[in-house]
């Protein structure tokens, strides 16, 4: 969805001269100026960043020649304590203005795919998006803090042109053929990257399940292109499209993201069930508990509990609240696990046990019932988390940790 800030001193040094002769030869509204003002689209990258694609605005003046890119995706490497804030969303993305030549480096670079939508815009529409591009570059406005669904670099273009043409826009949005909550948006985009796409499905709660308005779909590039194509401007003359050519700039041909691999959750979880539900079988039958299974299980769902405790109740993130992962990845189990390797039989541990079990129980009636959408390959996890649990719960008094019975 955004692109990351360079800090090379040479293209520091071409920036800044670019933009101060923009800002100090840029025409008042009263001069008859003309500007050919664009939609930039660029296609999803490998990196996860890249996966969304990216939006910016392109303005070109006509009688200099003066062609620059106005991206709102932008934040600051150098800032203190980058990482901490970027995971606790206090770190504030920016308003950047470089040249399209810049631009486009990247994208030609990593073959990514750009097109154009050349706006309709009457002189006084375009000098009014300038306008308000300046105002916003300005150094107390360029900061804002980012939000992935409502508040990013296609949002930020698409509450500009609402707020410049006002009731002269008219979005035209189709009738949607089906609901599409943000959760199946970003499906979209990820379903190809397995492993990242359960990274996401584990980060994000119930929020994002919601189903999304056509104008919030509009977060996301593709959506705002497609959103650009079919609006319209109206109220100045005969109603005409909002967009009046259209350019590709870059068409490289579709790569192959996220390939095959027998490396994804799905394989590793069935594997690991199957590999559970084995031990088991033979445990139950030698008398024999395979405490290492449960310890090394336990102390994963404990850490990726705190994890989404964290995202939860000590991050700025909306789409992390109301995360009932939680139920079948809880804090406690960290606790479980230490009982397990140091004191399997002490007391209180039948009840943490049957706690896990009803939790993870928990953890299926809310998937099933819709009211938050897990990552398939979890499944897998539930069943072992039920299975090993219940033979624990019956079995660990009566057999010894590794061996004959009590």
């Amino acid at each position: 969805m955004q692109r990351f800030a360079f800090s090379f001193p040479e293209f520091k040094s071409c920036l800044l001269w670019g933009i101060l002769f923009f800002l100090l030869h840029s025409p008042s509204p009263g001069q008859a100026q003309q500007y050919k003002i664009s939609l930039l689209t660029c296609d999803p990258g490998e990196e996860l960043y890249a996966t969304f694609g990216h939006s910016a605005i392109r303005v070109r003046e006509l009688e200099t020649g003066r062609d620059l890119v106005f991206n709102y995706g932008t934040f600051d490497f150098n800032t203190p304590f980058f990482y901490v804030k970027f995971i606790r969303r206090t770190l504030d993305y920016q308003l950047s203005l470089t040249t399209t030549e810049n631009f486009l480096y990247e994208y030609n670079y990593f073959r990514r795919s750009v097109r154009e939508q050349e706006l309709n815009l009457s002189d006084v529409q375009a000098r009014a998006v300038v306008a308000f591009l300046q105002k916003n570059y300005r150094p107390e406005n360029r900061k804002y803090r980012y939000d992935f669904f409502f508040d990013n670099c296609s949002t930020r273009i698409r509450e500009m042109m609402e707020s410049v043409l006002g009731n002269s826009l008219k979005w035209n949005l189709p009738q949607p053929e089906e609901e599409k909550s943000f959760r199946n948006l970003i499906d979209e985009y990820v379903y190809p990257l397995p492993w990242s796409d359960l990274g996401i499905d584990l980060a994000l709660g119930a929020v994002i399940d919601r189903a999304a308005n056509e104008k919030e779909k509009m977060f996301l590039p593709d959506y705002l292109e497609a959103a650009f194509q079919s609006a319209s401007i109206i109220g100045d003359g005969p109603e005409r499209p909002l967009v009046s050519q259209n350019n590709a700039i870059y068409d490289f041909p579709d790569g192959e993201r996220g390939s095959f691999s027998l490396v994804n959750p799905y394989f590793v979880f069935w594997a690991l069930a199957i590999l559970a539900g084995l031990l088991t079988f033979l445990g139950y039958r030698k008398q024999r508990l395979f405490l290492g299974l449960d310890i090394g299980l336990f102390t994963v769902l404990g850490l990726l509990g705190l994890l989404l405790c964290f995202l939860w109740f000590f991050t700025e993130h909306s789409q992390t609240k109301n995360n009932w992962n939680l139920f079948w990845a809880f804090p406690l189990h960290l606790y479980l696990a230490a009982k397990l390797a140091i004191r399997p039989q002490s007391r209180g541990i039948r009840k943490l046990l049957l706690a896990s079990m009803i939790l993870a129980d928990l953890a299926l009636v809310i998937w099933i019932l819709g009211f938050q959408s897990f990552h398939p390959s979890i499944l897998p996890l539930l069943l072992i988390i039920i299975l090993r649990t219940n033979f624990l719960y019956y079995n660990l008094h009566r057999f010894s940790r590794f061996g004959k019975s009590t």
